[in-house]
């Protein structure tokens, strides 16, 4: 059997890994809070992790891996959507959630086997706080319910960060009812037009983290293997999992194994909708880029490490999986997976390092293997279709288009900007990818090319 490496960010280390039950191997990752479209930073643990689910299932068997990936949908940014819109929540909740089933289907994601709404598990969000309450990890003050953080001794132990770093990072509320400035939300108050539900303390709501530690408690036990997300949620979001939930059950272990991603940055400044520097998969996909481009440029950086999203990774992509589908044709999957592929993906999820493999396999075209390696990755599979049958370039009008990058290259070497920009802009028209390598441009067509479009000379 194939050993997995995997970097855990509890111990900061790379380790072989072995599953508490091999014939049960489980895996939660914190999804979306459903009040508007997914954007691609959303979508990177989604199709990392997918990559991980795809590696299990194929190691220890599709029966044996377990996947749970929730759904807030009781949160205070779908209230003020709520409130702005005039919507019912059960409304918004129901469409955002649509929405992301759509974007992530098209980018080639398994839908997990439980996707939990948080609203469907307050009452074992009850349990939960009245376990931390009776154990004295947590207290009840004017209708509230908090978690004191200086009853558990090992509160900072996944992020390491000082108490100083923790009140910055954590955004501290300030309540004259909080026994530490540290303390969390567990349960709070609802006004009247805010869902609420009847608790010992209050007509009121859960706080976000306590959601995530009861669903991952009721779908996949008090101890499991994996727990995944972004790197933006380690602290406080994980951090508080963490404390809750081993205080809750002392003795038990929670997540053996952290996993976080990397964010994706548009010029090097983190994607958020909060800052407004966001793209959506479905702004993309109705611009007629295929959810595979998207998959293949979400994987192409180690998914520990940052993702700068460009309109050239995009470029450059879509010209990797036309070359790989040519080549791909109509053959049959390898029936094993080749070693090189996957040595990659046991590796930590080494994505990059992968795709190297699989460049090695188109470049010998060797069409089973690429198929086989490429599919443990979501790609080259019949799901994501949609554009196999690429056109290809008679002798006629590969000259012309080579005449054309010629003519391009000349107007920039005399600094012609003006023509080299009108030609490159011909060319993406008319629906030829052109891509700008040390040794020169290369280029391929799209689905979209007409050769009647090409400029003219």
């Amino acid at each position: 059997m194939v050993v997995l490496q995997l970097h855990n960010s509890l111990t900061r280390e790379k380790a072989p890994f072995a599953p508490l039950d091999p014939e049960r191997v489980r895996m939660y990752v914190c999804g979306p809070t459903v009040y508007d479209r997914a954007h691609m930073g959303n979508a990177r643990p989604v199709t990392v992790f997918d990559v991980l689910f795809r590696l299990l299932r194929h190691v220890y068997g599709p029966q044996h891996v377990v996947y749970a990936r929730n759904f807030t949908d009781v949160d205070d940014k779908i209230n003020a959507r709520a409130a702005e819109t005039r919507r019912s929540i059960y409304d918004i909740t129901e469409q955002t959630i649509g929405w992301f089933h759509q974007d992530m289907d098209a980018l080639g994601a398994l839908r997990p086997n439980h996707e939990p709404r948080a609203t469907a598990y307050v009452p074992q969000m009850i349990g939960m706080i009245r376990e931390l309450i009776a154990n004295g990890s947590a207290y009840e003050a004017e209708g509230h319910v908090l978690f004191h953080v200086p009853s558990d001794p090992g509160y900072g132990r996944l992020s390491r960060r000082s108490v100083k770093e923790m009140i910055a990072g954590a955004r501290v509320e300030v309540a004259p009812y909080k026994r530490d400035p540290m303390d969390f939300v567990l349960w709070k108050p609802s006004t009247p037009d805010q869902p609420g539900w009847r608790s010992p303390w209050s007509l009121g709501r859960p706080g976000w983290h306590i959601e995530c530690s009861a669903m991952s408690e009721e779908l996949l036990g008090t101890d499991f293997d994996i727990h995944a997300g972004g790197i933006d949620l380690q602290f406080p979001h994980h951090e508080n999992e963490c404390a809750q939930s081993l205080c809750a059950k002392p003795g038990s272990g929670f997540a053996r194994i952290w996993m976080h991603n990397g964010i994706l940055t548009i010029d090097g400044e983190k994607m958020a909708k909060s800052l407004g520097n966001f793209i959506t998969p479905r702004a993309l996909l109705d611009q007629g880029i295929p959810g595979e481009v998207l998959r293949f440029s979400l994987l192409t950086a180690h998914y520990r490490q940052p993702l700068d999203w460009t309109d050239r990774l995009l470029e450059e992509s879509r010209r990797t999986l036309e070359k790989w589908r040519r080549i791909a044709g109509e053959a049959e999957p390898a029936a094993e997976i080749p070693a090189g592929v996957l040595a990659a993906l046991a590796d930590d999820l080494n994505t990059p390092l992968a795709i190297a493999e699989l460049h090695k396999l188109a470049n010998a075209g060797d069409a089973a293997g690429l198929k086989a390696g490429a599919a443990l990755m979501g790609l080259l599979t019949p799901e994501m279709g949609g554009w196999d049958a690429l056109p290809e370039a008679d002798s006629q009008t590969s000259a012309r288009i080579e005449a054309l990058l010629e003519a391009r290259a000349e107007a920039k070497k005399s600094r012609d900007f003006a023509k080299a920009d009108a030609l490159r802009d011909g060319l993406k028209a008319a629906g030829v990818v052109v891509t700008d390598t040390p040794k020169g441009a290369e280029w391929s067509l799209s689905q979209e090319f007409e050769a009647a479009r090409l400029p003219k000379l």
